[in-house]
């Protein structure tokens, strides 16, 4: 199915994704999430700006622990929430909508198995995808969607 064309920049998303911008499995991540969030609901940062920063000392988690990324969810409004790991890919695949929806169905495992699971890959996220110097330049029509690049 081919993908629809990058359209004009448009409002940052409602929901804002944190991620380890050196980490390959993360950029690859944003890679395939940026043409399929056709509705762009998604705001990207990496959790080492000071975006990403903010955010997690805002939810007391820590700000060098790099293995997981995090879903800001209504980060521009009085009450957003934080969701990590697991929770948070399957709230990715359910905001996609569309066959994506269909990941919806792991929210039958109980989230300790599938945040162990999370953990598996995050540890071993490095040998298998490997990891850039720096955090990479998304192509230009996706920069307005990203804070703090």
């Amino acid at each position: 199915m081919p993908l629809p064309p990058p359209q004009a920049p448009r409002p940052r998303g409602r929901h804002l994704l944190l991620y380890d911008g050196p980490c390959g499995l993360c950029n690859r991540l944003v890679a395939f999430l940026l043409p399929r969030d056709v509705a762009a609901v998604f705001a990207f940062a990496p959790l080492q700006s000071a975006t990403g920063q903010s955010w997690l000392r805002r939810f007391g988690r820590a700000t060098d622990d790099l293995r997981t990324f995090h879903v800001v969810t209504n980060y521009r409004s009085e009450s957003p929430s934080l969701l990590s790991k697991s929770r948070a890919a399957l709230f990715v695949t359910t905001s996609l909508g569309g066959p994506w929806r269909a990941f919806s169905v792991f929210r039958l495992l109980p989230p300790r198995t599938l945040d162990r699971l999370y953990d598996a890959v995050a540890r071993n996220r490095h040998r298998l995808f490997g990891r850039h110097g720096t955090c990479p330049l998304p192509a230009p029509e996706y920069r307005p969607r990203f804070i703090d690049l």
